[in-house]
C-alpha cells in the first residue's frame, strides 16, 4: 500500500511562484560543508500553459555516474522541450558532495542511495535523503532516476522499475526501452521510497562511471522525450524500439579461477544457453576455464577489467523466456544503422572481444 504523502506545490519554491509556461532556475539548500557554507542542488523547472503531470528526472545520486548529468544538461538546453502543460524538474546531480569528490558516496562514507526517505535528525546522508525526499518527491506525480554502472563495469542501457505498480509499468514501457528490468529496487534506495510513497518512479541504468557517452545520452534523453510525450506534456510521438523484453530474472556470472578475462560477448549481445561469455587465462595467455551462459540472455551488462580473482562478477545476464527465438529476436535488432548496434558498438569499445576459437589451445 503506497503511504501518504504531505504534497507540496511544485510551483511554489522558498516564497517565489513559477508561473503557467515559466522556466525558472532553483538551488535547493541540502545541508552544510565541512567548511559551515550551504550545500545547494541546482535544478531547472519548467512549467506548461496547462495543467498536467508533475515529472522529476534526476541524476548523480551516486556522484561519479555522470552520464544522466550529461542528459539533462541536453535537455536543459533544447530549446524546442517547449512543455505544453504539467510540470518538468530537471536535476543534473543530486549528491552534490559525491560529485565534488568524483565518489558514489558521500563524506560519510554512506551511500545517498540506501538512505531514503531519510530523517531531518539522523546521519549526513539521512538528512540529505530527508530533505530531497520532501522537497522534490512530494512535489512529483512521477520520477525518472538515471543511473550508470558502477566503477569497473558498464551496463547497456535498460529501464528497471516495480512492474507489479500498474503505473510505474506504465512509465517504464513509456520510456521506450528495450530492457525492462522487474525489480522493486534495494530497501531504502529513491524509486523504492518514492513509489512507497506513491510517487511512481523508475531507474535507468546505462554506461560507466566519470564519462558522458554520446550514445547513453541520446537513449535517456530520447527515452524522457518519449514519457513527455506519453503524457501530453510535449508535442511528438513515442519512439519505439524493434523490441521491448521485459526481464524476470538477472543472474551475474561470476569467476571461478583469477585470471585475465578474454571476452567473447559484449554488452546487449543476445546468446544462446551454453555459448561461451569469457575465457580466462593466465598471463601467459594459457587457457584456464571459460564461463558459459547458464540460459538464453541478453548481456545487462560486463564488468570491463579483465583481470578477475574468484568469485568476481563478469557478466550480467537478464533470463529471456525459453520458447523465445534468439535468432529471430537478433535478426531484429540487426540494422547497422539503428540504435541498438550503435550502442553494442559504442559500448563494446570498452572492453578486447574476441571469438573463442581464436583462442589457441
Amino acid at each position: 500500500m503506497a503511504e501518504e504523502r504531505l504534497r507540496k506545490s511544485a510551483h511554489e519554491w522558498f516564497g517565489e511562484s513559477i508561473q503557467p509556461g515559466e522556466s525558472r532556475d532553483v538551488v535547493l539548500p541540502v545541508g552544510e560543508n565541512f567548511s559551515s557554507s550551504t550545500v545547494h542542488i541546482p535544478l531547472q523547472i519548467r512549467r506548461g500553459l496547462e495543467p498536467g503531470p508533475v515529472i522529476f528526472v534526476t541524476a548523480a545520486l551516486h556522484g561519479d555516474e555522470i552520464n544522466g548529468t550529461g542528459a539533462i544538461r541536453q535537455l536543459i538546453w533544447d530549446s524546442d522541450l517547449a512543455i505544453r502543460k504539467g510540470t518538468l524538474i530537471l536535476v543534473p546531480v543530486l549528491n552534490m558532495l559525491g560529485f565534488e569528490r568524483h565518489s558514489r558516496y558521500l563524506p560519510d562514507r554512506r551511500d545517498l542511495n540506501r538512505s531514503f526517505p531519510g530523517s531531518s535528525g539522523g546521519s549526513l546522508a539521512s538528512r540529505i535523503a530527508h530533505r530531497i525526499f520532501d522537497e522534490l518527491v512530494a512535489r512529483a506525480d512521477y520520477g525518472i532516476d538515471l543511473h550508470t554502472a558502477s566503477v569497473r563495469r558498464t551496463n547497456y542501457p535498460n529501464v528497471r522499475g516495480d512492474l507489479a505498480r500498474t503505473k510505474v509499468r506504465e512509465l517504464a514501457i513509456a520510456f521506450g526501452s528495450e530492457i525492462i528490468v522487474n525489480g522493486k529496487g534495494p530497501e531504502k534506495a529513491l524509486r523504492r521510497e518514492a513509489c512507497r510513497a506513491g510517487c511512481p518512479t523508475i531507474i535507468m541504468e546505462g554506461g560507466e562511471v566519470w564519462k558522458v557517452e554520446p550514445s547513453i545520452v541520446e537513449v535517456a534523453c530520447r527515452g524522457i522525450r518519449n514519457v513527455l510525450c506519453h503524457f501530453g506534456m510535449l508535442e511528438g510521438k513515442v519512439r519505439r524500439p524493434p523490441i521491448q523484453l521485459i526481464i524476470e530474472t538477472t543472474k551475474w556470472v561470476r569467476a571461478d579461477n583469477g585470471g585475465f578475462l578474454q571476452f567473447h560477448v559484449q554488452p546487449g549481445e543476445i546468446v544462446d544457453k551454453d555459448q561461451p561469455l569469457a575465457t580466462n587465462t593466465t598471463l601467459l595467455g594459457e587457457r584456464i576455464s571459460t564461463l558459459v551462459a547458464p540460459f538464453n540472455a541478453i548481456i545487462i551488462g560486463m564488468t570491463s577489467l579483465p583481470s578477475v580473482a574468484p568469485g568476481e562478477p563478469v557478466c550480467h545476464l537478464g533470463q529471456l523466456p525459453d520458447d523465445l527465438d534468439t535468432e529471430a529476436l537478433r535478426e531484429t535488432r540487426s540494422g547497422k544503422r539503428g540504435l541498438a548496434h550503435r550502442l553494442t558498438s559504442d559500448l563494446a569499445t570498452n572492453v578486447l572481444v574476441v571469438d573463442p576459437e581464436e583462442l589457441q589451445e
